[in-house]
């Protein structure tokens, strides 16, 4: 009978051990392993840079100490895979990030040491696009500053918000417009179709059929919506995609939307027009600084009424925990089986 494979399944309070493990043991359920589990702070304690790598839990000593019984294998979302971390355990072979990227793992010391390193694409896709469309809904129709015109200051004067001026806006025949049709983009297109709105998309990378109308260009796009939702990856190109000039071409009272990342976006140019009161609203939930700064402009009493803020829960469901579990597990099983990851860095 083979050795059994020894695996660390390093969670947090979001990716709890314990649905890695129960993911494990549906993954393989003929191959004998061994898990030992441990629990990271996150998200009660901060995550950050860590060494030479991003965004990770700051338990490099932990972490050795917890793959230090020759561990083949590190299931995490927040675990520092730094190069220290690599040297001192020689066993590891195979490093299962449970998020989008494996921003966590250095990931030039990883192949230099013949460590594969897998990650989990998707696994908060459906959640971020209906945090994307509440988002929405919210801003559209004032929810928030309803519930807190009401909840937290016991008035019933809402009246105002039945004047022509200051009423909402229906989905049903609104032009929403999309810039980006991956997976969270997409599934807000088909959500928003249900509704009645009337979707355009722009996305210079997919082909083939797509719900709603194609608009060839971003200015275009901008052009005809009421309202615009973000879903494009940041990279340098569009690092600063929608700034002052692209708000400029929205119809006046148009609302933005961002649940992808916050720079995106030009937040001064967009504090502009909200204050000008030419955008009727902004409803964020990423922002170029992270935890949004106290001095922000965003944060002003000028500016409570048009923007709904929240601060980066679009991913933020039991669900995504689970599937990046069941996405990772399903990576520690192709490689025990010898077979070809599904999403590997090469």
């Amino acid at each position: 009978m083979s050795e059994p494979l020894r695996v660390l399944a390093a969670g947090d309070h979001f990716v709890l051990p314990g649905l890695i493990t129960s993911a494990l043991a549906h993954e393989l359920p003929e191959h004998p392993h061994d898990v030992r589990e441990l629990t990271l702070g996150w998200p009660l304690e901060p995550f950050g840079p860590v060494a030479e790598v991003t965004e990770a839990s700051d338990a490099e000593d932990t972490l050795i100490e917890a793959l230090s019984d020759d561990r083949e294998v590190l299931v995490t979302q927040m675990a520092p895979v730094t190069e220290r971390v690599l040297a001192a355990c020689p066993a590891l072979r195979l490093v299962v990030v449970c998020r989008g990227g494996p921003v966590n793992v250095n990931t030039d010391a990883a192949k230099s040491r013949d460590v594969r390193v897998c990650y989990a694409p998707g696994r908060n896709a459906a959640a971020t696009a209906e945090f994307t469309v509440g988002l929405l809904l919210a801003a559209l129709r004032r929810i928030p500053h309803a519930h807190d015109l009401l909840a937290r200051q016991g008035s019933w004067q809402g009246s105002a918000y039945y004047t022509y001026a200051h009423s909402g806006l229906e989905l049903e025949d609104l032009p929403v417009g999309l810039v980006g049709y991956g997976a969270v983009g997409s599934r807000v297109a088909r959500v928003l179709s249900a509704f009645g709105a009337r979707v355009m998309v722009h996305d210079p990378y997919v082909q083939g059929e797509i719900h709603g109308l194609r608009v060839p260009t971003l200015d275009a796009l901008l052009a005809a919506s009421r309202v615009i939702t973000l879903h494009a990856r940041l990279t340098p190109e569009t690092r600063g995609l929608v700034g002052r000039r692209e708000l400029a071409l929205l119809p006046e009272d148009a609302v933005v939307v961002n649940v992808a990342r916050g720079p995106l976006l030009d937040e001064e140019a967009l504090c502009d027009a909200l204050e000008s009161g030419r955008l009727r609203a902004a409803a964020l939930d990423t922002y170029t600084h992270e935890p949004l700064p106290a001095d922000s402009r965003l944060l002003s009493p000028a500016l409570a009424e048009r923007v709904v803020l929240t601060p980066h829960l679009g991913g933020a469901s039991r669900a995504t925990a689970e599937k990046a579990a069941v996405i990772a597990a399903g990576e520690v099983g192709r490689w025990a089986r010898g077979e070809a990851p599904a999403h590997a860095v090469e």
